[in-house]
């Protein structure tokens, strides 16, 4: 039976004694020219392959959807579910004993780690890396970060269209994703703080010459993992995802994580949830001074020291489990220890940190039963207790239309409310949290409000931004029922989201209440809206939850 198999593959010029019961080791490639930040996907899958060839195993690279942020409409969150499909069936599917996932933008991290944990063979995982810094006029500009504020000053006169198009040009000049502590950066450190990539795998630029040593070396390692059968579920364990949730805490990371980590964990087996990010969020200093909360971005971050110095940091005040094992083979702590600050207005430490206690705070409340999360480290500490009049837009439409109408009846103290741009409503959950504040209050230099919604927000955005909303109202939650001029109370010490309206008005409005009509029905769209879960559930497919192992025994190779 083996004739049909070795013939086909050797139609390629592989000899003979690569069939030889070497580990085959697949590449997972998410290249895609519609995915700006994974355009130098091909180079780095040449270096895993050679990693491979060096320590003796048989690679194989296979694609799968890309999901590219900037591009892929609606949202690519709704298509994270579908690509991890691909992943898992990919795996599963073909003759690979070990696997290494090449991920860079948003969302095809968190895919691929889904993916790969239902399967859950050995496993290693290689980011692409930010891009090097953007430089306008003699100051850096990030990713994101600048592009809302770019954006904001354009709608306020405070530069022209010309000088709009000139920072365009001078943001995104090198291979790479997002080079401000967005989402993709977020996700690069958790695949290092979960232990799943190398050290240095969230920092080293994606042009830098150690990003494809660090391929290579993650190649050579997938062999080895695959000897020693090391599996996913041997580094995915409790333990490394409260390592990751201090991490991200400890970077000012993106609220993305929230939903990405819990999705990932229920994949493989671990119980997590929003209690958890509270938990061992709380307490735990802000140390990077990077956009969209600081100055400084990747870059500057890789310079200094990188994820291994905020680790170590970390391990110092006991906020590390240090026995936790990585790809690598080494416990997370022996990784970590020796690592050098080279730039303590970078890093900051944890003595004197850039922001205290600004992990992601988890809000409850009558609005969010099941929870909505904040970013303190983003949002405007006066913000932080606040009580306003709702400006309700009920879908994205509608705030499209109405923000910038002169006669919004709109002021600084207002929070603003969006409807409908939860996992159903929105399919996919849209960055839209981060509502673009009315014109005529930034021509009068208002600079930050309350906003509240079911959407998420890209990892790049800031603001006192309250996100995740569950449930969400186009799943009847009580944020279907708020009405233009109720009172709402935001207090993040207390945990508290609190709608000023009482139990039988709320009553009154869910019974009048009708669910809106589904944007398509059919195909995936369909399947999504269908099976997804909600936000403080990680807004998987229900039917994804969990794992079912490989499909193809070793031995039949």
């Amino acid at each position: 039976m083996g004739f049909i198999y070795r013939s086909w593959v050797k139609n390629r010029g592989i000899p003979h004694d690569q069939f030889d019961g070497r580990p085959v080791i697949g590449i997972c490639n998410t290249f895609s020219e519609f995915t700006p930040c994974n355009s130098h996907f091909r180079l780095l899958a040449e270096q895993v392959k050679m990693g491979v060839l060096e320590a003796g195993g048989f690679p194989l690279e296979f694609p799968v959807m890309s999901l590219g942020e900037t591009l892929l409409r609606p949202t690519a969150m709704l298509y994270r579910n579908l690509a991890s499909m691909d992943v898992e069936e990919s795996i599963r599917g073909n003759p690979m004993d070990g696997v290494v996932l090449l991920m860079g933008c948003d969302k095809t991290t968190p895919s691929l780690l889904m993916g790969a944990s239902s399967v859950d063979l050995p496993t290693i995982g290689v980011s692409g890396g930010p891009m090097l810094s953007g430089w306008y006029k003699g100051e850096r500009i990030g990713s994101g970060t600048n592009t809302w504020s770019l954006s904001e000053d354009l709608r306020a006169g405070r530069i022209t269209k010309a000088e709009f198009h000139e920072a365009e040009a001078s943001m995104h000049r090198s291979h790479g994703s997002c080079m401000t502590m967005g989402t993709a950066s977020t996700m690069a450190s958790m695949v290092e703080a979960l232990g799943v990539g190398l050290p240095g795998n969230a920092a080293y630029p994606a042009v830098d010459a150690r990003r494809n040593e660090l391929a290579r070396m993650a190649g050579r390692r997938a062999v080895e993992l695959v000897i020693q059968d090391i599996r996913l579920s041997q580094i995915l364990t409790r333990a490394a995802f409260e390592n990751a949730i201090r991490v991200n805490a400890a970077i000012g990371g993106s609220t993305n994580a929230v939903i990405h980590l819990i999705a990932i964990a229920r994949r493989i087996g671990v119980k997590l949830g929003l209690e958890d990010w509270d938990r061992f969020g709380r307490d735990v200093h802000t140390l990077v001074n990077l956009m969209p909360n600081g100055k400084y971005l990747m870059e500057d971050f890789c310079y200094a020291g990188g994820l291994p110095v905020v680790i170590r940091e970390l391990g110092e005040q006991g906020l590390l489990n240090k026995r936790s094992v990585t790809a690598n083979g080494k416990t997370i702590w022996a990784n970590n220890k020796d690592a050098q600050n080279h730039n303590t207005e970078v890093i900051m430490p944890f003595a004197k940190p850039f922001k205290a206690d600004a992990g992601i705070a988890v809000l409850r409340g009558n609005l969010c039963p099941d929870g909505a999360i904040i970013k303190p480290s983003a949002a405007t500490p006066k913000l932080m207790k606040h009580i306003g009049r709702a400006v309700v837009f009920e879908d994205i439409e509608d705030f499209h239309k109405r923000v910038d109408d002169p006669k919004l009846a709109i002021d600084a103290d207002s929070v603003m409310v969006l409807k409908n741009c939860g996992p159903k409503g929105y399919p996919g959950m849209a960055e839209v949290g981060n509502m673009p504040l009315p014109a005529k209050l930034l021509k009068r230099g208002v600079t930050d409000m309350v906003r509240i919604s079911d959407a998420r927000m890209s990892g790049t955005a800031y603001g006192t931004v309250v996100l995740h909303v569950a449930p969400e109202a186009a799943a009847g939650g009580p944020l279907a029922l708020v009405r233009e001029g109720d009172r709402i109370e935001l207090d993040v010490a207390q945990r508290k989201l609190h709608l000023h309206v009482s139990d039988a008005e709320l009553a009154k409005r869910r019974a009048a209440w009708k669910a809106p009509a589904a944007a398509l029905t059919r195909g995936y769209w369909k399947l999504y809206v269908d099976h997804v879960n909600q936000a403080s559930d990680g807004a998987d497919l229900d039917f994804l939850v969990g794992k079912s192992g490989s499909a193809v025994p070793r031995d039949n190779h």
